[in-house]
C-alpha cells in the first residue's frame, strides 16, 4: 500500500535574554559550574513569586511576526503539572489555550517548489533542569545514577509548533533550516544545537494515500541536529510502515532517537492535554498588549531571509541557488556581504564559499563563524588568484593551510614558495621537455583528440608541482604542436 506521510514540530528556543524567564538569574547557562546561576525563584522555593520578563515577550512577539503569525492582544500564563526529577516546582510555567501567537506560516522550498507549512502558535514558558545520567549510554535506562543542573531552570524557552503540513523527512529538515535561519536573523536565539539552545520534537505518522483521516502519531525526541531530525524521522517511517504491513497498529508513544544506533525506541506513553491539569497561574496577571507596541516591533523587524535572498539575486545578480545558500544562515551572508565591500565578483565569491569553504566546514563538523578563515582571507586570496601571482589549483591548498592556521594566504605563498611561475622563456623550456618525452600524445592531438592536450597540460603542472600558470601553459601548448 502506498502511504503518505503527515509530520508536525514541535521546536524549543533559548532565548537570547540576560535574565531567565520570571527571574534576575543570569539566562546564558552553557557551560557554568551547575547549580550556581539560581535563585529561590528558580529553584521553585515556598512563598517566591515570579515576574515575566518584559525582553521575552518582545522577543516572541518578534517571532511570531516574522513568522506570519496573529498576535493576541490578550495572553496568559497557566500551570504545566507533572513530575520530572529536572523540575523543582512539580510544574512548569507555560501557556495553553491563550499563547502569545498563533496562525501563521513558513513558505519552504523544496526541488525549486515552495510549500507553506502552517505555525500553530507560538508561546513562551520555562525551561526546565538538566539531567545527567551517569553510567550506561549516557540514558535513564541502565545509568547508576543521575545527577541535576539547575542553571537552565527558568531559562526562557520559546515553542514554536507547527501544523501537520509536513510530508517527507527532507521537508522537514527544510523547514527547520529555514526556522533556524529566520531567528538566527531576529537575534532572538543564538540557535546552537548543540548546546540546546533549539531542539526539535517531531509527531510523525502515515495514512492510506489519498485519506484525510490522520494515522496514529508517535512524537520523537533527542534530535539535536539537521541531519538527526531527517534520518529519525526517515526510520520511523519506515518502522511504521512495517507495522501497518504486518496487520498490526501503531501505538501512541514517545520515542528517543538513539544517533549511534541509527533507531528510535520506547520512552514512554503519549500524555494528553488534560494529564496536565493545566489552570491559569494564580502569581501572573494576564498579558495585555498595546497594539502600539506590537507595530513598533513590526516596524523594528531587520532583513529577513526571504528579502535578503531577493536582494542577493538583484543586487549581485546572484542565481535562486547560489542566494539560497548564501542566506540559509544569518553567518553565511554576513560573511559574503563582507566579501563584497573589498571585491567586485560576488560569483566567485559565492563559489568559493559553496565549495572550499562548504567543504572543510562539513569536513570539520563546524560553523562559520568558528571557523579561521574570515572574509579579509578570502577576499586576499582570490586577489592573489586573478593578478596571476597564483593558480587556482594552488589557492586550494592555500585555501586548506589557511583554513587550519588562520594564517592570511599572502603570508602562506610566501613561506612555501608557492608564487605562480609566468616567465615564458622558463616555462617554453618545460613544455619543450614534455613534448619531447610525449610523442604517442603529440600524434594523438594531432589527429584530432583533444583530450591528449590536457594530459600534455598535466604534465607540465606536475613538474612545475602546479606553479605554472595555466593560461600560458595551453598557450605555448598549442603554438608547439
Amino acid at each position: 500500500m502506498e502511504y503518505e506521510v503527515v509530520i508536525g514540530l514541535e521546536i524549543h528556543v533559548e532565548l537570547l535574554t540576560e535574565s531567565k524567564m520570571f527571574c534576575g538569574c543570569s539566562a546564558r547557562t552553557f557551560g557554568e559550574k551547575p547549580n550556581t546561576l539560581t535563585c529561590p525563584v528558580c529553584l521553585g522555593m515556598p512563598g517566591s513569586l515570579p515576574v515575566i520578563n518584559e525582553k521575552a515577550i518582545e522577543y516572541t512577539v518578534k517571532t511570531g511576526l516574522a513568522l506570519n503569525c496573529n498576535i493576541a492582544p490578550f495572553s496568559q500564563f497557566h500551570r504545566k503539572n507533572y513530575f520530572y526529577p529536572d523540575m523543582v516546582k512539580n510544574y512548569q510555567i507555560s501557556q495553553y489555550d491563550l499563547p502569545l501567537c498563533t496562525d501563521g506560516y513558513i513558505e519552504v522550498e523544496m526541488d525549486g517548489h515552495s510549500r507553506r507549512v502552517g505555525i500553530t502558535r507560538v508561546h513562551l514558558e520555562e525551561d526546565t533542569g538538566k539531567l545527567v545520567h551517569v553510567g550506561g549510554a549516557g540514558r535513564i535506562a541502565g545509568a547508576e545514577y543521575s545527577l541535576v543542573d539547575f542553571n537552565r531552570s527558568g531559562v526562557p524557552l520559546m515553542e514554536i509548533v507547527t501544523k501537520p503540513d509536513i510530508r517527507s523527512p527532507d521537508e522537514a529538515k527544510a523547514f527547520l533550516q529555514k526556522l533556524k535561519s529566520i531567528l538566527e536573523h531576529l537575534r532572538v536565539s543564538d540557535c546552537n544545537m548543540e548546546q540546546g539552545s533549539l531542539r526539535c520534537d517531531a509527531n510523525v505518522s502515515i495514512r492510506p494515500m489519498g485519506s484525510k483521516e490522520l494515522g496514529i502519531k508517535t512524537e520523537v525526541k533527542n534530535m539535536n541536529s539537521f541531519k538527526a531530525l531527517q534520518r529519525a524521522l526517515a526510520y520511523e517511517v519506515e518502522r511504521q510502515k512495517e507495522i501497518l504491513g504486518q496487520g498490526g497498529v501503531v501505538e501512541q508513544e514517545t520515542r528517543h532517537w538513539d544517533d549511534v544506533k541509527n533507531v528510535t525506541t520506547p520512552l514512554r506513553t503519549k500524555e494528553y492535554a488534560h494529564d496536565y491539569r493545566y489552570f491559569p497561574e494564580p502569581d501572573l496577571v494576564p498579558i495585555e498588549l498595546d497594539r502600539d507596541l506590537i507595530e513598533s516591533l513590526r516596524v523594528s523587524l531587520p532583513e529577513l531571509p526571504d528579502a535578503r535572498k531577493k536582494r542577493f539575486q538583484e543586487q549581485y545578480a546572484l542565481s535562486s541557488g547560489d542566494a539560497s545558500f548564501l542566506t540559509s544562515s544569518k553567518a553565511l551572508g554576513d560573511f559574503f556581504e563582507e566579501c563584497m565591500k573589498s571585491y567586485s565578483d560576488a560569483k566567485k565569491v559565492s563559489n568559493w564559499m559553496m565549495g572550499e569553504l562548504l567543504y572543510h566546514l562539513n569536513a570539520a563538523n563546524m560553523e562559520i563563524d568558528e571557523c579561521a578563515v574570515t572574509p579579509k582571507h578570502l577576499v586576499q586570496l582570490l586577489k592573489l588568484i586573478d593578478d596571476g601571482t597564483i593558480s587556482g589549483k594552488i589557492a586550494k591548498a592555500v585555501f586548506e593551510e589557511m583554513f587550519e592556521t588562520g594564517k592570511l594566504p599572502q603570508i602562506i605563498v610566501g613561506e612555501k614558495g608557492l608564487t605562480q611561475i609566468t616567465d615564458e622563456e622558463e616555462l617554453t623550456r618545460i613544455v619543450e621537455l614534455v613534448l619531447e618525452e610525449n610523442p604517442g600524445v603529440v600524434e594523438d592531438y594531432r589527429k584530432g583528440k583533444e583530450r591528449a592536450l590536457g594530459f600534455l597540460v598535466g604534465q607540465v603542472m606536475r613538474l612545475t608541482k602546479g606553479r605554472a600558470n595555466p593560461q600560458l601553459v595551453n598557450k605555448l601548448l598549442r603554438e608547439r604542436l
